[in-house]
Formats: structure tokens, sequence, C-alpha cells
């Protein structure tokens, strides 16, 4: 069972997709550790390490980078967002 991998509003657009699913790599067992890993892609991947205030959840849940993930989990990118 695969990581599914959300990326939300301009993470999105930088990122040209929405999704993707992806098996946990050997030693990432945190968000923050995904997003290093993310972002080691390069190129446009580096959005991930350089959006200020990005958020993500983990389940649908808002987490801290800190908190653990878990093969099967839906880990989700998101920049702030203000309403109006």
């Amino acid at each position: 069972m695969a990581l599914k991998i959300l990326y939300f509003a301009s993470l999105r657009e930088r990122l040209g997709q929405g999704s993707e699913q992806l098996e946990l790599p050997p030693g990432v067992t945190d968000v923050a550790g995904l997003r290093c890993f993310l972002a080691a892609r390069g190129d446009q991947w580096q959005a991930l390490a350089t959006v200020r205030n990005l958020r993500c959840a983990v389940n649908q849940e808002v987490v801290r980078f800190d908190s653990p993930i878990r093969t099967g989990d839906e880990v989700a990118f998101f920049p702030p967002v203000t309403g109006g």
C-alpha cells in the first residue's frame, strides 16, 4: 500500500499535479522527512522547502511537521489560505 500525497492551491500549480502515490521512502518517518525527500527532487519541487508557512495534514487532520507518517496515510501539503 502506498502513501497518497495531495498538493493544493498555488503549490499544486507550481508542481503541475494535484496528487501522487508513492511508496514510503526508507528512513522517512515523519512529515518533515517526506517534505525533504520531495524537495530533493529539485526544480519546481523546491517549492515544498521554500513556501512560507506551508501547512500539512495527515489523514485529513492538520498536523505539525514532526508528526509521524506510515504506509497507507494520506498526506496533504497546502500554503496558507485567506478567505474573504
